[in-house]
């Protein structure tokens, strides 16, 4: 026979698509919902409604937004010539924290990967590339994961950004194998300030 309803087992279950939270994880949090933040809860879930029918890509850097652009982009002091090319909006966040990067943002929503069918359209390079004709871009910065796909995805994307637009990697500060999100300030502040030229000279 059950312990739980199964009302609860089935937000339990839901519970466990949060990362790093398993099936004990989610009975813990499920059960302290339900019987001392009932309030709470409801503020919570209708929170989370309102986001999931409010926030979409930004229409420039893919960011989340609620209006056509993310505040970032929306931001005039922001240096419109320098791009950093990121993974996800966690990473973003990452190297907004340092405080070191005041240009404007491009998040990749993932990397490339022929394995998981996730080619440039589902990244959104055509926008990108797009980007890249449509403004006065003297910098791109690749700040993609050091792991094998973000340095692949670097690589292809070293290989598409026009020629004359300068492209510069984060310095090895950060470590092979690291994802951003997981790094302490201090790590990305030098790997911006030092990052490196990537060689796009190769183009036609």
């Amino acid at each position: 026979m059950d312990i739980l309803s199964p009302s609860l087992q089935k937000l339990i279950q839901k519970l466990t698509i949060l990362p790093g939270v398993g099936p004990k994880s989610a009975q813990r949090m499920a059960i302290y919902l339900l019987q001392k933040k009932k309030l709470a809860s409801l503020e919570l879930a209708e929170q989370l409604q309102y986001c999931l029918e409010n926030i979409h890509a930004c229409a420039q850097c893919r960011n989340f937004a609620e209006a056509e652009l993310c505040q970032l982009c929306q931001d005039p002091k922001r240096d419109s010539s320098i791009w950093c090319i990121v993974e996800s909006i966690a990473d973003l966040i990452s190297i907004e924290q340092t405080g070191v990067f005041q240009g404007r943002y491009f998040v990749l929503m993932g990397h490339l990967s022929p394995i998981e069918r996730i080619g440039p359209e589902e990244l959104g390079i055509p926008l990108l590339l797009q980007h890249c004709q449509n403004h006065p871009i003297k910098e791109i910065i690749l700040a993609t994961n050091a792991t094998i796909e973000g340095q692949v995805t670097a690589n292809y994307l070293t290989e598409q950004i026009p020629k004359g637009i300068k492209v510069t990697r984060l310095a090895s500060g950060v470590p092979i194998g690291a994802e951003l999100e997981y790094l302490n300030d201090n790590t990305l502040f030098q790997a911006i300030s030092q990052r490196t030229e990537m060689d796009n000279c190769s183009q036609s």
